[in-house]
């Protein structure tokens, strides 16, 4: 099969379109034929050697979490799909190596989930990793409920755009912060949008003078730092970014594979309160140029790896 892999850490450079052995399928997997596959931040930090102290790595890497694809065959321990199956997965395993920026995916059961009908392959294919991480820190990590406000830092990124709809679907009042170019934008997702930076916490009280119920950190540092004059109870504070939320009493959130997540996350979509905006699609062959844009931090919405 054709890949994308990496054979030592770098930049662009090291990325590699290549023939490499077709994955082999476990009991309990599932060989999915590759349509989409998301392009996260997390892509090009593992390029660049950033999870090397917290996983095992092995080379040659497929690089990539998120897939959307065609199931081709199944392990013989596996009920929940068969072939010809849509599927969408977070993908990640317990070693990093064989990952989906690739023509074939063995993905185990408990990473994957049915295709939202309602979301083409690119949507689909840029849904997981982003749309787990902001469900399991507002459904799970903060348990947001109806008529609470909550504040989402970074509010029109990725993660962002995800975690802004996904509260507002809980019910909740969001605030989020953007640039000023954002603004409009978050006002189209359901959110009041508020500019980041210094003067954050006085804008944010303008609004609720009380502060906020909730707050998610996708930014860290300074972020961090407002949602504490902002949240009552520290426990109501989660973040992504910054494992200092800890130290205040808040929730650290690394996003879990998740069937049950990604199959409401699905359900969201398929009833009309959770888009998937992909910014930029690439060939799979031109993964570096994806990452390269990635990299730069400034796109609104996903990008996406297309496999014929």
């Amino acid at each position: 099969m054709k890949a994308i892999a990496i054979q030592r850490y770098g930049g662009p450079e090291v990325v590699e379109y290549i023939d490499l052995p077709d994955p082999k399928l476990g009991p309990d997997g599932v060989l999915v034929r590759v349509k989409a596959a998301g392009v996260n931040p997390v892509d090009w930090k593992i390029r660049e050697g950033g999870v090397d102290g917290a996983m095992d790595v092995h080379f040659p890497l497929i690089m990539g979490w998120d897939v959307a694809g065609v199931v081709e065959r199944v392990g013989p321990g596996v009920t929940e799909y068969q072939v010809g199956d849509k599927v969408i997965g977070y993908v990640r395993k317990d070693a990093v190596e064989h990952g989906t920026y690739a023509e074939l995916v063995a993905a185990p059961v408990r990473t994957l989930a049915h295709k939202p009908a309602s979301l083409d392959w690119a949507q689909a294919g840029g849904l997981p990793l982003a749309g787990l991480t902001a469900y399991q820190g507002l459904h799970r990590a903060l348990a947001v409920k109806p008529g609470e406000t909550v504040l989402v830092h970074a509010a029109a990124g990725g993660v962002g755009s995800f975690a802004t709809q996904i509260a507002v679907a809980l019910g909740a009042r969001v605030i989020g912060t953007s640039g000023q170019h954002n603004h409009e934008y978050l006002r189209s997702l359901g959110a009041e949008p508020v500019l980041y930076g210094s003067g954050l916490v006085d804008r944010v009280r303008a609004l609720a003078p009380q502060g906020v119920d909730a707050a998610f950190d996708l930014v860290g540092g300074a972020a961090l730092a407002a949602s504490r004059e902002l949240v009552e109870d520290p426990g109501r504070i989660a973040s992504i970014a910054d494992p200092g939320v800890l130290e205040l009493g808040g929730r650290f959130v690394f996003v879990r594979p998740d069937t049950a997540d990604l199959t409401a996350l699905g359900e969201l979509a398929d009833a009309g309160r959770l888009t998937v905006n992909v910014a930029a699609t690439f060939p799979l062959s031109q993964a570096a140029s994806a990452q390269a844009l990635s990299a730069e931090g400034r796109t609104r919405g996903k990008i996406v790896l297309m496999v014929d």
